[in-house]
Protein backbone atom coordinates (compact mmCIF):
# COMPACT_ATOMS: atom_id res chain seq x y z
CA UNK A 1 0.00 0.00 0.00
CA UNK A 2 1.30 3.25 -0.91
CA UNK A 3 1.53 5.95 1.49
CA UNK A 4 -1.21 8.17 0.30
CA UNK A 5 -3.58 5.20 0.32
CA UNK A 6 -2.38 4.46 4.17
CA UNK A 7 -2.71 8.11 5.09
CA UNK A 8 -6.35 7.81 3.64
CA UNK A 9 -7.26 4.79 5.50
CA UNK A 10 -5.85 6.15 8.63
CA UNK A 11 -8.17 9.53 8.13
CA UNK A 12 -11.01 7.49 7.86
CA UNK A 13 -10.16 5.18 10.71
CA UNK A 14 -10.05 8.21 12.95
CA UNK A 15 -13.30 9.65 11.60
CA UNK A 16 -15.31 6.03 12.03
CA UNK A 17 -14.06 6.75 15.81
CA UNK A 18 -15.28 10.12 16.24
CA UNK A 19 -18.43 9.14 14.98
CA UNK A 20 -18.75 6.37 17.06
CA UNK A 21 -17.71 8.20 20.34
CA UNK A 22 -20.80 11.12 19.51
CA UNK A 23 -23.11 7.86 19.18
CA UNK A 24 -22.10 7.06 22.16
CA UNK A 25 -22.60 10.49 24.25
CA UNK A 26 -26.58 10.59 22.34
CA UNK A 27 -29.15 9.22 25.12
CA UNK A 28 -31.21 6.60 24.04
CA UNK A 29 -34.48 8.17 22.73
CA UNK A 30 -36.98 7.31 24.53
CA UNK A 31 -40.37 5.16 22.34
CA UNK A 32 -43.66 7.32 22.43
CA UNK A 33 -45.35 5.12 24.92
CA UNK A 34 -49.16 4.06 23.69
CA UNK A 35 -51.78 6.51 25.03
CA UNK A 36 -53.92 4.68 27.08
CA UNK A 37 -57.27 6.12 28.38
CA UNK A 38 -58.13 6.94 31.94
CA UNK A 39 -60.42 8.19 34.04
CA UNK A 40 -60.77 11.46 35.36
CA UNK A 41 -59.84 11.40 39.37
CA UNK A 42 -62.36 12.81 41.43
CA UNK A 43 -61.36 15.33 44.02
CA UNK A 44 -60.42 13.86 47.29
CA UNK A 45 -58.49 14.96 50.97
CA UNK A 46 -54.67 13.44 50.64
CA UNK A 47 -52.33 13.56 53.05
CA UNK A 48 -49.72 13.31 50.21
CA UNK A 49 -48.81 16.77 48.51
CA UNK A 50 -47.27 17.46 45.45
CA UNK A 51 -44.58 19.89 43.97
CA UNK A 52 -47.17 21.52 42.03
CA UNK A 53 -49.76 21.85 44.85
CA UNK A 54 -52.32 25.00 44.19
CA UNK A 55 -51.72 27.76 46.44
CA UNK A 56 -55.23 27.46 48.06
CA UNK A 57 -53.81 24.04 49.46
CA UNK A 58 -51.33 25.84 50.86
CA UNK A 59 -53.12 28.90 52.31
CA UNK A 60 -52.10 30.05 55.89
CA UNK A 61 -55.33 29.61 57.60
CA UNK A 62 -56.89 32.55 59.58
CA UNK A 63 -55.96 33.99 62.83
CA UNK A 64 -59.86 32.84 63.88
CA UNK A 65 -59.32 29.44 62.58
CA UNK A 66 -56.22 29.05 64.54
CA UNK A 67 -57.52 30.43 67.84
CA UNK A 68 -60.56 28.04 67.27
CA UNK A 69 -58.09 25.21 66.55
CA UNK A 70 -55.87 25.78 69.76
CA UNK A 71 -58.31 25.59 71.90
CA UNK A 72 -59.95 22.30 70.68
CA UNK A 73 -56.66 21.11 71.38
CA UNK A 74 -56.63 21.94 75.46
CA UNK A 75 -57.95 18.67 76.95
CA UNK A 76 -60.59 20.36 79.73
CA UNK A 77 -60.33 19.92 83.14
CA UNK A 78 -62.38 19.77 86.67
CA UNK A 79 -62.04 22.97 88.82
CA UNK A 80 -59.71 21.49 91.84
CA UNK A 81 -62.01 21.52 95.07
CA UNK A 82 -60.55 23.49 97.86
CA UNK A 83 -59.31 21.26 100.98
CA UNK A 84 -61.19 22.09 103.94
CA UNK A 85 -59.63 23.71 106.77
CA UNK A 86 -59.12 20.86 109.86
CA UNK A 87 -61.00 22.22 113.16
CA UNK A 88 -57.77 22.50 115.41
CA UNK A 89 -57.96 20.71 118.62
CA UNK A 90 -58.68 22.47 121.89
CA UNK A 91 -55.45 23.27 124.14
CA UNK A 92 -55.76 21.81 127.44
CA UNK A 93 -55.65 23.13 130.38
CA UNK A 94 -51.66 22.68 132.09
CA UNK A 95 -51.71 20.45 134.64
CA UNK A 96 -50.94 21.89 138.25
CA UNK A 97 -52.79 23.37 140.51
CA UNK A 98 -56.35 24.81 140.34
CA UNK A 99 -56.52 28.05 138.83
CA UNK A 100 -57.41 31.82 140.95
CA UNK A 101 -58.50 33.23 137.95
CA UNK A 102 -62.03 33.95 137.39
CA UNK A 103 -64.51 35.82 134.96
CA UNK A 104 -66.82 38.53 135.37
CA UNK A 105 -69.94 37.90 133.33
CA UNK A 106 -72.68 40.49 132.25
CA UNK A 107 -75.27 38.13 131.13
CA UNK A 108 -75.65 34.37 130.45
CA UNK A 109 -73.57 33.33 127.92
CA UNK A 110 -73.31 29.87 126.89
CA UNK A 111 -69.78 29.84 126.34
CA UNK A 112 -69.56 30.48 130.24
CA UNK A 113 -70.68 26.82 131.32
CA UNK A 114 -67.98 25.66 128.61
CA UNK A 115 -64.84 26.86 130.58
CA UNK A 116 -66.90 25.78 133.56
CA UNK A 117 -66.76 22.34 132.44
CA UNK A 118 -63.03 22.30 132.79
CA UNK A 119 -62.97 22.70 136.36
CA UNK A 120 -60.06 25.70 136.48
CA UNK A 121 -62.31 28.76 137.14
CA UNK A 122 -62.54 29.83 140.45
CA UNK A 123 -64.66 32.85 140.92
CA UNK A 124 -67.33 34.25 139.05
CA UNK A 125 -68.40 37.31 139.45
CA UNK A 126 -71.83 38.27 137.68
CA UNK A 127 -74.45 40.99 137.29
CA UNK A 128 -76.72 38.44 136.08
CA UNK A 129 -78.46 37.26 138.95
CA UNK A 130 -81.21 34.92 137.84
CA UNK A 131 -81.73 31.96 139.55
CA UNK A 132 -82.01 29.57 136.96
CA UNK A 133 -78.71 30.92 135.53
CA UNK A 134 -76.75 30.83 139.00
CA UNK A 135 -78.34 27.34 140.20
CA UNK A 136 -76.60 26.30 136.36
CA UNK A 137 -73.15 27.62 137.46
CA UNK A 138 -73.21 25.54 140.69
CA UNK A 139 -74.14 22.46 138.92
CA UNK A 140 -71.56 22.83 136.32
CA UNK A 141 -68.92 23.40 138.63
CA UNK A 142 -69.86 23.21 142.54
CA UNK A 143 -66.66 24.54 143.68
CA UNK A 144 -66.91 27.91 141.96
CA UNK A 145 -67.16 31.06 144.04
CA UNK A 146 -70.11 33.12 142.83
CA UNK A 147 -69.71 36.54 143.52
CA UNK A 148 -73.00 39.41 142.32
CA UNK A 149 -73.81 42.49 142.81
CA UNK A 150 -77.15 44.28 142.96
CA UNK A 151 -76.85 47.04 140.21
CA UNK A 152 -79.06 49.66 140.62
CA UNK A 153 -76.47 51.43 143.03
CA UNK A 154 -75.78 54.90 142.30
CA UNK A 155 -72.30 55.25 144.47
CA UNK A 156 -72.82 57.65 147.20
CA UNK A 157 -71.08 61.29 148.32
CA UNK A 158 -68.66 59.72 151.08
CA UNK A 159 -68.07 63.77 152.16
CA UNK A 160 -72.11 63.84 152.72
CA UNK A 161 -73.97 60.77 153.76
CA UNK A 162 -74.96 58.83 156.85
CA UNK A 163 -73.85 55.33 156.61
CA UNK A 164 -75.74 53.72 159.00
CA UNK A 165 -78.72 54.75 157.23
CA UNK A 166 -77.44 53.85 153.85
CA UNK A 167 -76.57 50.21 154.94
CA UNK A 168 -79.97 50.01 156.08
CA UNK A 169 -81.17 51.25 153.07
CA UNK A 170 -79.30 48.19 151.15
CA UNK A 171 -80.47 45.57 153.02
CA UNK A 172 -84.11 46.70 152.38
CA UNK A 173 -83.21 46.53 148.66
CA UNK A 174 -81.01 43.36 148.73
CA UNK A 175 -82.42 40.97 151.36
CA UNK A 176 -86.14 40.00 148.96
CA UNK A 177 -83.74 39.27 146.02
CA UNK A 178 -80.81 37.55 147.93
CA UNK A 179 -82.83 35.64 150.11
CA UNK A 180 -84.85 33.60 147.35
CA UNK A 181 -84.46 30.32 147.99
CA UNK A 182 -82.25 29.41 144.54
CA UNK A 183 -79.91 32.49 144.67
CA UNK A 184 -79.47 32.06 149.02
CA UNK A 185 -78.26 28.52 147.49
CA UNK A 186 -76.04 29.08 145.09
CA UNK A 187 -74.60 32.79 145.46
CA UNK A 188 -71.63 32.80 147.80
CA UNK A 189 -71.44 36.77 149.00
CA UNK A 190 -73.15 40.23 147.49
CA UNK A 191 -71.09 43.26 146.68
CA UNK A 192 -72.51 46.78 147.15
CA UNK A 193 -71.00 50.14 145.84
CA UNK A 194 -68.68 48.96 142.89
CA UNK A 195 -65.18 50.63 143.14
CA UNK A 196 -65.52 53.58 144.88
CA UNK A 197 -63.23 56.49 144.69
CA UNK A 198 -61.73 56.93 148.37
CA UNK A 199 -58.64 60.15 148.80
CA UNK A 200 -59.23 60.88 152.36
CA UNK A 201 -58.54 58.85 155.54
CA UNK A 202 -62.31 60.32 156.46
CA UNK A 203 -63.73 58.92 153.44
CA UNK A 204 -62.03 55.36 154.19
CA UNK A 205 -63.25 55.48 157.84
CA UNK A 206 -66.84 56.44 156.57
CA UNK A 207 -66.85 53.94 153.78
CA UNK A 208 -65.60 51.06 156.40
CA UNK A 209 -68.70 51.65 158.89
CA UNK A 210 -70.84 51.07 155.57
CA UNK A 211 -69.82 48.31 155.00
CA UNK A 212 -69.84 46.73 158.46
CA UNK A 213 -73.08 47.36 159.25
CA UNK A 214 -74.32 45.80 155.51
CA UNK A 215 -72.49 42.87 156.94
CA UNK A 216 -73.97 42.73 159.63
CA UNK A 217 -77.39 42.97 158.57
CA UNK A 218 -77.05 40.71 155.71
CA UNK A 219 -75.28 37.73 158.00
CA UNK A 220 -78.66 37.64 160.31
CA UNK A 221 -80.60 36.53 156.75
CA UNK A 222 -77.63 33.97 156.02
CA UNK A 223 -76.46 36.61 153.38
CA UNK A 224 -72.59 36.86 152.75
CA UNK A 225 -71.08 39.68 152.15
CA UNK A 226 -67.95 40.98 149.85
CA UNK A 227 -66.91 44.24 151.05
CA UNK A 228 -64.40 47.42 149.58
CA UNK A 229 -64.60 45.80 145.92
CA UNK A 230 -62.05 48.88 145.18
CA UNK A 231 -60.85 49.61 141.28
CA UNK A 232 -57.46 48.60 140.14
CA UNK A 233 -54.35 50.96 141.54
CA UNK A 234 -56.38 52.12 144.58
CA UNK A 235 -57.07 52.98 147.39
CA UNK A 236 -53.82 54.65 148.39
CA UNK A 237 -52.12 51.93 151.43
CA UNK A 238 -52.00 54.60 153.66
CA UNK A 239 -55.99 54.99 153.80
CA UNK A 240 -56.56 51.26 154.44
CA UNK A 241 -56.05 51.21 158.21
CA UNK A 242 -59.27 53.42 158.35
CA UNK A 243 -60.71 50.33 156.53
CA UNK A 244 -60.53 47.83 159.66
CA UNK A 245 -63.70 47.83 161.07
CA UNK A 246 -65.51 46.16 157.65
CA UNK A 247 -62.31 43.83 157.50
CA UNK A 248 -62.94 42.57 161.12
CA UNK A 249 -67.10 42.42 160.26
CA UNK A 250 -66.20 39.85 157.41
CA UNK A 251 -64.27 38.05 159.30
CA UNK A 252 -66.60 37.78 161.91
CA UNK A 253 -69.35 36.77 159.52
CA UNK A 254 -67.80 34.43 156.74
CA UNK A 255 -67.34 37.24 154.23
CA UNK A 256 -64.25 38.80 151.97
CA UNK A 257 -62.71 41.63 150.85
CA UNK A 258 -63.43 42.10 147.22
CA UNK A 259 -60.41 44.10 145.31
CA UNK A 260 -60.71 44.50 141.24
CA UNK A 261 -57.92 43.19 140.10
CA UNK A 262 -57.23 43.52 136.20
CA UNK A 263 -55.04 44.91 133.46
CA UNK A 264 -55.40 45.49 129.89
CA UNK A 265 -53.95 45.60 127.04
CA UNK A 266 -51.14 44.18 128.84
CA UNK A 267 -49.97 43.08 132.41
CA UNK A 268 -48.01 46.90 132.95
CA UNK A 269 -50.89 48.43 131.99
CA UNK A 270 -50.99 50.01 135.38
CA UNK A 271 -47.79 49.65 136.74
CA UNK A 272 -44.60 51.84 136.73
CA UNK A 273 -44.70 54.59 134.26
CA UNK A 274 -48.28 53.49 133.14
CA UNK A 275 -49.87 54.60 135.70
CA UNK A 276 -52.42 57.23 136.04
CA UNK A 277 -50.40 59.57 137.38
CA UNK A 278 -46.99 58.50 135.76
CA UNK A 279 -44.85 60.79 137.68
CA UNK A 280 -44.68 58.79 140.86
CA UNK A 281 -43.29 55.62 138.85
CA UNK A 282 -42.92 52.85 141.13
CA UNK A 283 -40.74 50.84 138.94
CA UNK A 284 -41.73 47.38 138.16
CA UNK A 285 -44.29 47.26 141.31
CA UNK A 286 -48.48 47.88 140.76
CA UNK A 287 -50.29 47.81 143.65
CA UNK A 288 -53.33 46.07 142.89
CA UNK A 289 -52.73 44.94 139.24
CA UNK A 290 -52.01 41.57 137.65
Amino acid sequence: MNPINRYITAVAAVVVALILLSACDQPTPTPTPTRTPKATPTLTASATSTATATPAATATPSPAATETASVAQVPSTDTPVPTPTPTPSATPFPPGPPSKLGLVVGYNHPQLFDLLATGNVAVVKTLEYDPNFVVEIKKVSPNTLIVSRYTPLPLPDLNNWDPIAAARQFADLLLPIATEPRRLASIDCWEAYNEPTVTTVEQMASLAVFEAERTRLLAEAGVRSCVGNFGTGQPPLELWPAFFPALEAVKQYNGFLGLHEYSAPEMWFAAGANQLESGSDEGDEGWLTL
